[in-house]
């Protein structure tokens, strides 16, 4: 049995452009559908939003997002709260993160660079106690990435 996960982010109108955002910074393909493209009539207020949209890259990123029905207002952010670091700690109180890990520096800072562009940044990526790169921004949708180099811990 094989058993996958991927995060599936809820948007207020903004999914589209979140999606494509995402894909310009992973690549891969994007696939997407409207609720018109579903059945809603194409006049109703909200048609042209998407119910269904993914990025799928080769080297297995995958993320998915949706605009909330009946949701008139087109704001930013996916999740509500704020995230910062104190101290040497995290402090929240949003719901999730983001985690992005990659085997090298420079994998991940390319894909920081990308994600940085209009993002707030909460701890700038670079080389930590537990690792040789860590940074944690919001991006400009509202989401909270976590990136970090996976390192390697002698047994």
């Amino acid at each position: 049995m094989s058993i996958a996960t991927t995060t599936h982010l809820n948007f207020r109108g903004t999914a589209r452009q979140a999606l494509e955002f995402y894909q310009s910074v992973f690549g891969g393909r994007l696939d997407s559908a409207t609720y018109g493209d579903f059945g809603m009539p194409k006049d109703v207020p909200g048609a042209d939003r998407l119910v269904f949209g993914q990025v799928e890259s080769e080297d297995g990123f995958r993320i998915m997002a949706y605009d909330v029905p009946g949701s008139g207002a087109t704001e930013s952010g996916v999740t509500q709260g704020t995230t910062y670091r104190e101290n040497g700690a995290t402090i929240t109180d949003r719901a999730f993160f983001q985690s992005l890990r990659g085997q090298t520096l420079d994998e991940v800072a390319t894909l920081w660079d990308g994600l940085a562009d209009g993002a707030e940044i909460i701890e700038p990526l670079a080389a930590s106690a537990w690792s040789p790169g860590f940074g944690m921004l919001t991006d400009r949708f509202g989401v909270t990435w976590v990136i970090d180099v996976q390192a390697s811990y002698g047994a």
